[in-house]
């Protein structure tokens, strides 16, 4: 940058501006649409039981009622990430806010086991999208309070995961599954009504070209935040790849990385040229790491949700053969699965607590390796409240990693692809989340408590394990929109 010709990119003006009262409204809609997406994802756990006691579901029917919307995540998550990197992140969330709530409105009228699938496995593709949210939100929170601001976005989820069990607690037994799916619904309805106020990503405008828009948004959060936006001329990191030197604060990166703009040609970036990019030299290892993370993330935090109710069921009934082992809505306790939706506070409050000062990896790695202590005891059989308690400790624990994931997962990859590195790792994810209920459900049912829970314990360990192999911690670093704006960096020697 010349002395004479001063300017500034979309980073240095955020932290300009500083956090304020936009990014609280940006926080407030992303943080809607996170409750939304846990809400549906926490029913689960009510409407199996309460369907496979009234149309004779077999445990593997039950199972499968969690496994389509898994199954539509994966295919939502992939799709919506590559429709946002091209066509803008509004563009991307709009879509799948309204696949979310018509479909989930409409779960609520299903005739039959059938039509409920269906239903519920759109209902999955349209939560696909929530990596777009996650992506978006980001793009607009300064570097040094990032970390913060990323553990307070996700408490929405928790937020929606303890409003869902106290619905669950009030609605179910009177009123039925049918008026939970129905109520489950209205937060993603309520993205729709606020969409027009949504701002487009500034990071991504610029790196369309489109400056003047970028511009716009950014004097936009300066007079609502009432501070200035830095003296000079907005500028993107491909203008100045080759003169930006890192700040002090910078956590660096290796050396070798090449120019995105060399391996992502802006005329040659179709769907499977993207995924192509994730799997180039300079990506690869960041990104199968983060893979086999997400999908024991995913497999572990739905496993323990499920096992809530399953667990303690297990401990009345036990019938391995036919369609053994059935039960009712009434059977699943409401107050056990409550108290343990409380327990993702705590795994939040120590996310918050660690995350910007321990780094991403450690925090992320100690609570797995926790979780699985946790578990270890479930090998055998319990008494309700020592399974409860366990369970308790173990959602503690792997709250705190999914928490941190979806803030480090945005972190290290550059803005032309970042929405589809988040996506395609949660669609990976959303594969142990389809494979999760077989374990959860299909498993406890048979009787094979300790291969099931044997099964989790390895899981978190293995993703544990990859966690530590991580490249580079991102504690403190500024988001990047080419890899060449970050080929100067190294890991910095208090990394993990």
């Amino acid at each position: 940058m010349e002395e004479g010709n001063p300017s500034f990119t979309v980073d240095e003006a955020l932290v300009g501006i500083g956090f304020g009262k936009f990014q609280l409204y940006v926080l407030a809609y992303a943080g809607m649409a996170w409750v939304a997406e846990a809400m549906e994802m926490m029913l689960l756990s009510f409407v199996g039981p309460a369907v496979q006691s009234l149309w004779n579901l077999s445990a593997r029917e039950e199972s499968l009622i969690t496994s389509v919307v898994f199954a539509g995540m994966l295919i939502g998550a992939y799709s919506w990430g590559i429709v946002a990197d091209k066509h803008g992140r509004r563009r991307g969330f709009i879509i799948t806010a309204v696949v979310t709530f018509f479909a989930g409105f409409l779960s609520s009228f299903a005739p039959n086991y059938t039509s409920l699938i269906v239903l519920r496995c759109l209902v999955g593709l349209g939560l696909g999208g929530g990596p777009v949210l996650v992506s978006w939100y980001l793009e607009f929170i300064p570097a040094p309070n990032r970390g913060t601001w990323m553990i307070v976005f996700s408490a929405f989820w928790t937020v929606g995961t303890v409003f869902e069990a106290s619905l669950a607690w009030l609605i179910m037994p009177s009123l039925g599954w049918r008026w939970l799916l129905a109520l489950s619904s209205v937060p993603s309805s309520l993205l729709l009504v606020f969409y027009k106020w949504t701002p487009e990503s500034p990071r991504y405008l610029i790196l369309q070209g489109r400056k003047a828009e970028a511009q716009s948004i950014l004097d936009k959060i300066a007079r609502m935040n009432g501070s200035p936006l830095p003296k000079g001329v907005l500028r993107s990191e491909i203008e100045t790849e080759s003169k930006s030197l890192p700040t002090e604060n910078t956590h660096l990166l290796k050396p070798e990385e090449a120019s995105l703009s060399k391996i992502v040609p802006p005329d040659n970036n179709g769907p499977g040229f993207m995924l192509l990019t994730l799997l180039s030299p300079e990506l690869i290892k960041r990104t199968l790491l983060l893979w086999v993370v997400f999908f024991g993330n995913a497999f572990a935090y739905y496993g323990v949700v499920l096992l809530t109710t399953e667990l303690n069921n297990s401990q009345n009934s036990c019938n391995p053969t036919g369609k053994g082992f059935q039960h009712s809505s009434n059977d699943v306790n409401y107050k056990d699965v409550f108290i343990a939706s409380f327990a993702e506070f705590p795994g939040l409050l120590i996310s918050a607590a660690t995350v910007d000062r321990l780094g991403r990896k450690a925090t992320m790695s100690s609570t797995l390796f926790l979780c699985c202590i946790f578990l270890l005891p479930l090998l055998t059989h319990q008494s309700p409240t020592i399974t409860t308690a366990l369970l308790f400790g173990a959602r503690v624990c792997v709250s705190a990693a999914f928490a941190v994931v979806y803030i480090y997962a945005p972190e290290i990859y550059p803005t032309a692809v970042r929405t589809t590195g988040v996506g395609v790792a949660s669609s990976v994810g959303r594969i142990g989340g389809v494979l999760c209920p077989l374990v959860a459900v299909g498993l406890v049912h048979g009787c094979h408590q300790t291969v099931a829970v044997l099964l989790f314990v390895v899981v978190m360990f293995v993703s544990g394990i990859c966690v530590c192999l991580f490249p580079f911690e991102t504690s403190g670093r500024e988001l990047t929109d080419t890899i060449s704006a970050s080929k100067q960096q190294r890991p910095s020697s208090s990394s993990v």
